[in-house]
């Protein structure tokens, strides 16, 4: 398609956190004419210049309509993720991996020239919690234990192999750190801390000691401006994998801040024994696997984003945080089936 009339763009798991936020971003670019978002249920959102379709990855039979769908885009920016059920990794398997890979062969039997594709820190392979960081060559292996980071893992080493049978795509990866914003407070309430989980709980008053683990150390991002870099990497004739984090790194101590809490030395198997118990017991959703995960993820260095992209976060990783703590409290969502708002307690 010319720049004159616009780039058009399909974007899979358009209602999710980061779908809602891309799918908005990607509407107020001059320089996109159309969006079309893919989601397994159709929801009420509206946005400007965009389209829905239902589409659900887990079908086998949906990789002939995918092409379909596909056909005449500029780029494909693929979302669609499913984190639960943390007890059953063949469900998340089927989505996450065999969509994916529909995904991709779709891409490429449509003749799309671009594959912006959703990858994850938790790609990465353990590494330093030190500044600044690992840059994109630090190997993507995972942690094998976690579903999300094998699963994440496991689609780099697809998409190496996509690039050297396509050449003529060309794919970008993104790799951003833990992604907030109010409007998915609800949905990342119940995803890692259960439907029941009162969220009027999570204020200072109530929270007055914060654990501090060996390895608790992450990045944040607001999720608005991971959609920024997307939309940069649609628009600019770049390739290969980017890092996405905001600063600063979040501890025990920028927590306890944030908590108006106590920071208190906690040994890592004392919680991560009561975490599995109460998975065991599906009492938590959140797997102590990932916990494991989250606990030996590397520092991102976003250098390549900055340079390349010509990004940068608006929000620091505390204003993310403070903003999904509202909503956690406020019970905020979005109107899609995955960000619906529901305060529980």
């Amino acid at each position: 398609m010319s720049p004159e009339s616009g780039l058009r763009v399909v974007v899979t798991g358009a209602t999710g956190n980061v779908g809602t936020s891309v799918v908005r971003t990607l509407a107020d670019a001059d320089r996109i004419a159309s969006v079309l978002g893919l989601a397994r249920r159709v929801p009420e959102m509206t946005a400007s210049k965009t389209k829905w379709a239902a589409v659900d990855l887990a079908q086998d039979a949906d990789t002939d309509r995918l092409t379909d769908l596909f056909a005449g885009a500029d780029a494909v920016i693929h979302l669609a993720w499913r984190f639960q059920p943390t007890h059953g990794p063949v469900v998340t398997w089927r989505t996450n991996v065999l969509g994916s890979l529909r995904v991709f062969e779709a891409v490429a039997a449509a003749g799309v020239p671009a594959l912006v594709h959703a990858s994850s820190v938790g790609a990465y392979s353990p590494g330093p919690k030190t500044e600044p960081g690992v840059d994109e060559s630090w190997p993507t292996h995972g942690w094998p234990d976690a579903a999300y980071c094998r699963e994440k893992a496991y689609l780099e080493r697809a998409l190496d192999t996509y690039e050297l049978q396509h050449p003529d795509i060309r794919v970008v990866r993104m790799r951003p750190g833990f992604l907030f914003k109010e409007g998915a407070a609800s949905e990342q309430r119940r995803i890692f801390g259960g439907r029941f989980m009162p969220g009027p709980l999570i204020r200072p008053a109530l929270l007055p000691v914060v654990p501090a683990l060996e390895g608790l150390r992450f990045q944040v991002l607001h999720t608005d401006d991971a959609a920024q870099a997307y939309l940069q990497a649609v628009l600019r004739d770049v390739r290969g994998a980017f890092n996405l984090a905001g600063v600063p790194p979040v501890d025990a101590e920028v927590l306890g801040e944030l908590l108006q809490a106590k920071v208190v030395r906690v040994p890592r198997q004392l919680v991560r024994a009561a975490l599995s118990t109460a998975w065991g017991l599906h009492l938590a959703p959140a797997s102590p696997h990932l916990f494991d995960a989250v606990l030996r993820l590397p520092l991102l260095d976003t250098s390549r984003a900055h340079s390349e992209l010509d990004w940068q976060p608006t929000r620091s990783s505390t204003e993310a945080i403070e903003e999904f703590l509202r909503g956690v409290r406020q019970g905020s969502g979005e109107p899609t089936p995955p960000l619906v708002g529901h305060k529980a307690g």
